[in-house]
C-alpha cells in the first residue's frame, strides 16, 4: 500500500519550498517601493498566488493524480503532453537558476570557485532524491528546524544595526504585486504533485499553500528590508554586513537543496506523463545534472523575466481548470483535445503578455484570471455541460 503523507510531512516539504534564495532575491527586487509599500505588496501577492496554489492543490490531490495529469481534465490527452513539456522545461529551468544562485551566494562566503559549488550542490540534490521523498520525514526536521533557527538569527542580525537606506530604482506597486504573486504560481504545477499522496488532499493543500505563503512572505521580506538596510541586493553580501560566517552558508546550501530537491522532482514526476521510459527519480537526477551543468555555463543573473514567463503560460491554464473542476464540471480525459479551451488558454496568454504592458496597480494574473474565467463562462455555459465543440 502507498504511503499517504499526513499534514506535517506536508507542511514541512513546503516550509522547505519557502526558505528559499529565488525568494529572498524577489524580496531585493522590491526595494524600489520602499518597506511598507513593499510589504503591502508581498502580502497581497501571496494571497492571489496562494488562492491559486490552494485550488490546483485540491484539484489533483482529490482526484489522486499528478498536476500535469489533472490538465486533461480541461486539455485532453494532448493538453497533458503539451503542459507536462513546458512544466519540465521550466523545473529544469527553475533547477539551473537556484543552483546558480545558491552557488553564488556560497562562493561570496566562501571562496571555492562558483563551478565548484554548483557540483557540490547539484551532489546534495541528488544525494535527496536517491533517499526519496517519502524516506525524509528525520532528514527534512532537522534541516527545516536549523534552517528556521539559522533564518531567524540571520533576521536579528540584519535589522539588529540600522544603517542608511541607499538604494535606487524605479519600480511600480504593480509591478511588485505580480513580482511577488509569480512565486506561488511558479509552484502551481507541482502542487498536487505531493497533495494526490495526502491523507487528507483538502487538508494538505490547505497546509501546504498556508505553509509555504507565510514562510515566503517571510524571506522576501528578509530580502526587501536587508537591501533597504545595508544597500545591498548580493545575498552574500548581505549576509557580510551582517557578519554573518559559516551559519550563513549552511543556510544558503541546505535552503537551495531543499528547495530545489522539489523542481527535480516534480521534473521526474511531470516526465512520466510524457511516457518517458525511466524511472521518474531516474529522471529527477538527470534533470539535476543538466540543471548544474546549466549553472555552471549559462548567466543567469536575474530570473524576473523567467517568472513572468511561467505566469503567463500557466495563469490561464488554472483559471480554466478551476472553472472545469469547481463551476462547470466538466470532464475532457478521454478526449485527445478541447480546441475551445486551448484558443481560450492562448486568448489569456496574450492578453497576460500585452497586460504587462499596462502599468495596473493589480498586478497582471489577478485581471487575467478574471478574463480567462469570464470567456470560459461564456464559451461553455452557453453550450451546456453536456455540448461542447471540439
Amino acid at each position: 500500500m502507498q504511503h499517504k503523507t499526513s499534514l506535517v510531512e506536508n507542511g514541512m516539504i513546503w516550509c522547505g519550498a519557502g526558505i528559499s534564495i529565488a525568494e529572498i532575491l524577489t524580496g531585493t527586487y522590491l526595494a524600489p517601493l520602499g518597506m511598507a509599500k513593499g510589504i503591502v505588496a508581498i502580502i497581497l501577492g501571496h494571497l492571489i498566488g496562494c488562492g491559486l496554489l490552494f485550488l490546483a492543490g485540491i484539484i489533483g490531490g482529490q482526484l489522486r493524480i499528478s498536476a500535469m495529469e489533472s490538465v486533461k481534465i480541461s486539455f485532453g490527452q494532448f493538453g497533458r503532453i503539451f503542459f507536462a513539456s513546458l512544466n519540465v522545461l521550466q523545473l529544469i529551468g527553475w533547477t539551473g537558476i537556484m543552483i546558480y544562485d545558491g552557488s553564488l551566494a556560497a562562493n561570496g562566503l566562501w571562496k571555492l570557485g562558483r563551478p565548484l559549488w554548483c557540483g557540490l550542490i547539484g551532489f546534495l540534490i541528488i544525494v535527496w532524491l536517491i533517499i526519496g521523498i517519502r524516506r525524509l520525514k528525520w532528514l527534512n526536521t532537522v534541516a527545516l528546524t536549523a534552517l528556521l533557527l539559522l533564518t531567524v538569527w540571520l533576521c536579528y542580525l540584519i535589522f539588529a544595526e540600522p544603517h542608511v537606506n541607499n538604494h535606487l530604482g524605479a519600480l511600480s506597486f504593480g509591478q511588485g504585486l505580480e513580482l511577488a504573486v509569480s512565486m506561488p504560481l511558479s509552484w502551481l504545477p507541482l502542487i498536487s504533485d505531493y497533495t494526490s499522496v495526502a491523507q487528507n488532499p483538502i487538508q494538505a493543500s490547505g497546509v501546504s499553500a498556508i505553509t509555504y505563503g507565510v514562510i515566503s512572505c517571510w524571506m522576501a521580506i528578509v530580502g526587501l528590508g536587508a537591501t533597504l538596510l545595508t544597500g545591498q541586493t548580493d545575498i552574500a553580501k548581505i549576509m557580510v554586513s551582517a557578519g554573518v560566517g559559516i551559519s550563513g552558508l549552511i543556510i544558503v546550501l541546505l535552503s537551495t537543496v531543499t528547495t530545489t530537491f522539489m523542481d527535480a522532482y516534480s521534473a521526474g514526476v511531470s516526465a512520466q506523463t510524457l511516457k518517458v521510459k525511466w524511472s521518474s527519480r531516474l529522471t529527477a537526477i538527470i534533470v539535476t545534472v543538466i540543471g548544474s551543468a546549466g549553472a555552471i555555463i549559462l548567466p543567469m543573473d536575474n530570473f524576473s523575466n523567467f517568472l513572468y514567463i511561467i505566469s503567463s503560460v500557466f495563469t490561464p491554464m488554472i483559471a480554466i481548470q478551476i472553472m472545469d473542476r469547481f463551476v462547470l464540471r466538466l470532464d475532457n480525459k478521454d478526449r485527445w483535445i478541447s480546441r475551445n479551451h486551448f484558443i481560450l488558454w492562448l486568448i489569456g496568454f496574450i492578453v497576460y503578455r500585452c497586460l504587462m504592458l499596462v502599468d495596473l496597480p493589480v498586478g497582471n494574473t489577478l485581471p487575467d484570471i478574471l478574463i480567462v474565467i469570464f470567456l470560459v463562462w461564456i464559451v461553455d455555459h452557453k453550450k451546456g455541460r453536456n455540448e461542447q465543440n471540439y
